[in-house]
Formats: C-alpha cells, sequence, structure tokens
C-alpha cells in the first residue's frame, strides 16, 4: 500500500465485528458485506486483496520510479530533481517516455499473490482477535496487530519484487529487463541479495500498516459508522491513512532502498567495500552521507505516491469485496 499494499509501499480491509450496518446496497439485512458470509470470505478476500494490490501498485508507478531516486544518497548531477513533477517531465525527456515504467512487470507479478495473501490474514486475524479483546466490538489493537502480521507473509513475498524494481528504476542502471537483473544479482550477489532488506522493510512496514490500518479504521468510524459500502469513505480514509503512515515510516524507507539498491557513489564515497547490509549500517550510513535531513530525502514523492494509491487500494478492494459478496449471497439466496 507501498499498500500500500501499499498496497506496496503498499491497502487495508475493513472490520468484521462492529457495530450492526444499516440494510440496503442489496444485501440482506443478516448478511453485510463487511462480514462476508462464511463459505467464501477467504476467496473474496484474496481476490479483492490481489486486484486492489496490482492496481494500487501500477497506476501510481511512475510516482514511485521517482521516489527511489529522489532517495538517492549522492546523486548523478543529471538525476537530481527539485520536485516530483520536474523529475518525471526530465526522466521522459532524456531517457524516454516508457523509463518511469521500467520494473512494472516484475511489480506486477509480485504484488497480486503478496495482497492476496495480505488481505485474507489481516481479515482472518482482525475477526479473531477482536473476538478476543474487544467482543461484539471494533478492536483497534487487534487491527494493528493483525496489520503487522499480514505484512509478514506480504514482505516475503514482494521483497525480491521491491529488489530488482528498485534497480532498474535507479538513474543509469546497468539493467534492462527483469530477467537480467534477477539473473546477474543472482549471479554476483547470491540469492540472499534478495533479501537483504526484508529486516529493514519489516521493521518499515510492520509500523507503517499499525499506523495505515488503525487510522484508516478510526477515520471509518468518523466517515462511515455503519460500515455500509460507501466508496468516498474509503477513498478518503484510505488516502489520509497512507500519508500520515508514510510520512512517518519515510526514514526506514530511505535505509531500505539504500540496502536494495546498494548505490555505488555513496558507498564508495566512504570506502565501503562489498555489499552494505544489516539496518544499523544502513542508518549509519545515510546519517554519515546526509545527516539528519538524508532520513526523509523523497518524503514528497512518497506522500504523493502513498495517499492515491491506498485510495485506489481500498476503493477497489472493497468494491471486490462487495461485488463479490452480493454475488455469494443471491447464490445462496
Amino acid at each position: 500500500m507501498e499498500l500500500g499494499c501499499a498496497m506496496a509501499g503498499s491497502a487495508a480491509a475493513p472490520p468484521g465485528p462492529g457495530p450492526p450496518a444499516a440494510a440496503g446496497a442489496g444485501l440482506a439485512d443478516s448478511e453485510e458485506y463487511e462480514s462476508l458470509p462464511s463459505g467464501v470470505a477467504l476467496g473474496t478476500h484474496m481476490v479483492a486483496g490481489a486486484v486492489a494490490g496490482i492496481m494500487e501498485h501500477t497506476i501510481m508507478y511512475p510516482v514511485d520510479s521517482v521516489k527511489t531516486r529522489m532517495q538517492s544518497l549522492q546523486p548523478d548531477p543529471k538525476a537530481q530533481y527539485r520536485g516530483v513533477y520536474e523529475a518525471l517531465k526530465r526522466m521522459v525527456q532524456t531517457e524516454g517516455f516508457w523509463r518511469p515504467l521500467r520494473g512494472i512487470d516484475v511489480t506486477v507479478l509480485g504484488a497480486g499473490p503478496a495482497h492476496a495473501l495480505y488481505f485474507a490474514c489481516y481479515e482472518k486475524m482482525k475477526k479473531s482477535l477482536s473476538d478476543v479483546f474487544q467482543p461484539g466490538g471494533n478492536s483497534h489493537l487487534a487491527n494493528g496487530i493483525a496489520g503487522s502480521v499480514a505484512t509478514l507473509l506480504h514482505d516475503a513475498v514482494m521483497n525480491p519484487a521491491e529488489v530488482v524494481k528498485q534497480r532498474l528504476q535507479m538513474f543509469n542502471s546497468p539493467y534492462t529487463s527483469v530477467l537480467g537483473c534477477v539473473r546477474t544479482v543472482h549471479r554476483t550477489e547470491g540469492l540472499g541479495a534478495f533479501y537483504r532488506s526484508y529486516t529493514t522493510q519489516l521493521t518499515m512496514n510492520v509500523p507503517f500498516q499499525a499506523i495505515h490500518f488503525i487510522t484508516y479504521e478510526l477515520m471509518q468510524e468518523h466517515l462511515n459508522p455503519h460500515r455500509q459500502y460507501q466508496p468516498q469513505s474509503h477513498i478518503v480514509a484510505g488516502a489520509v491513512a497512507g500519508a500520515v503512515a508514510a510520512a512517518a515510516t519515510t526514514p526506514l524507507d530511505v535505509c531500505k532502498t539504500l540496502l536494495n539498491t546498494q548505490e555505488n557513489t555513496a558507498l564508495s564515497s566512504l570506502k565501503i567495500r562489498g555489499h552494505l547490509s544489516g539496518m544499523a549500517n544502513a542508518f549509519s550510513t545515510v546519517y554519515q552521507l546526509g545527516g539528519l535531513p538524508g532520513f526523509f530525502k523523497g518524503v514528497q514523492a512518497r506522500v504523493i505516491y502513498q495517499m492515491p494509491s491506498t485510495a485506489i487500494a481500498w476503493s477497489v478492494y472493497e468494491f471486490f469485496k462487495y461485488v463479490l459478496t452480493k454475488r455469494a449471497l443471491e447464490k445462496r439466496s
């Protein structure tokens, strides 16, 4: 959810137990789309999550490419940008119309299954934990824990795709294709290179998703207290949740980008030999090269990317869940 997933850098899901929904939107009084009929819940969550994740990552992908470049600690003079629009414009003018989309194919391959597992795990755990922490109610603690655990599964699938994607996005990248990048990285750095940033990604995504889910649920309580299908409330709540979570976790995202890209110029300037690994080393390197401001490189692009991404992911996820559940209920009746 970057969802956002974020989608992704992700997305999320609505609460199971909660205040009884008002009848309407074509669903029976006793079966609201939030709770889902028992026989189709897992498949519904996985299909809706996969579609939402793919759309989240692809629609805003050019901005994600800009974010990766703006997080460079020692960028090439030709890749120093003042803003997102200027960066996109220069990328298209100097590197070709399709350059901002390089790596989108591997993102699609990773986002589909990653988000399917993510949403299914979140919904299942949220309902079970809410029954424990706050029977008959909506527990924010349950939402946060469920989102964090779901992230473990999501990142295990998405991390290799992130490594390949970000290496393709960098300025003057030596890689021109997904397969070529995978082969080269595997041959020169080993299989572990695809998970070098996994712990850092988890360290970033666990608080990101906890903040994201809790903010989304809080917004929904005010905008959509009856938990009906209301696209406008899902869009607004998703955008706000994505922006807050993205800004708060930008320092960790900068470290993740450094570990994924192994930026040669930056590492050479500090006379670091071999490959940089570990979150502590990444933090130290970022601080040495950029000081405290270095941890917030690309924050503007990250927030601009995450707001619409999470809004898209939530609205698409809720729409597909509503449609699939409605269809299942019609078949049962």
